[in-house]
């Protein structure tokens, strides 16, 4: 829940941050020329200092709330799946069986590998 909430929050200063800075003077103007008569809102200097001061606390608030942010992940990161497993398990390993071999492939083998021996000794 608290992470939802800052991850709002992290939103809405992103959203703040490039308003504030869009609405500064810059040698383009920016958006600030679509503003009007901004010296009489925020007094005789105009919006620069009041824009800067917004712009430098919204990035402030931004910045500490991404901290927060990646300490929260983290710390919720920290647990494993592998934590929570159980160490019992009813499950035997299968036992080998030993088979004994006809006689009939016995002998045949016998035959076949002392067959094998003349044929190369030659």
């Amino acid at each position: 829940m608290t992470t939802s909430f800052l991850l709002i929050v992290q939103i809405v200063l992103v959203i703040l941050i490039v308003i504030a800075v869009l609405l500064q003077k810059s040698s383009s103007i920016g958006l600030g020329a679509y503003s009007g008569s901004n010296e009489s809102v925020f007094g005789a200097k105009g919006p620069s200092s009041f824009l800067a001061k917004t712009t430098f606390t919204i990035g402030l608030l931004f910045v500490i709330n991404t901290i927060t942010l990646g300490y929260m992940y983290s710390q919720a990161n920290q647990a494993s799946v592998v934590d929570t497993l159980i160490d019992n398990t009813t499950v035997v390993a299968p036992t080998a069986v030993k088979e004994e071999i006809p006689a009939a492939i016995k002998k045949a083998v016998e035959t076949t590998t002392t067959a094998t021996e003349t044929e190369t000794t030659k």
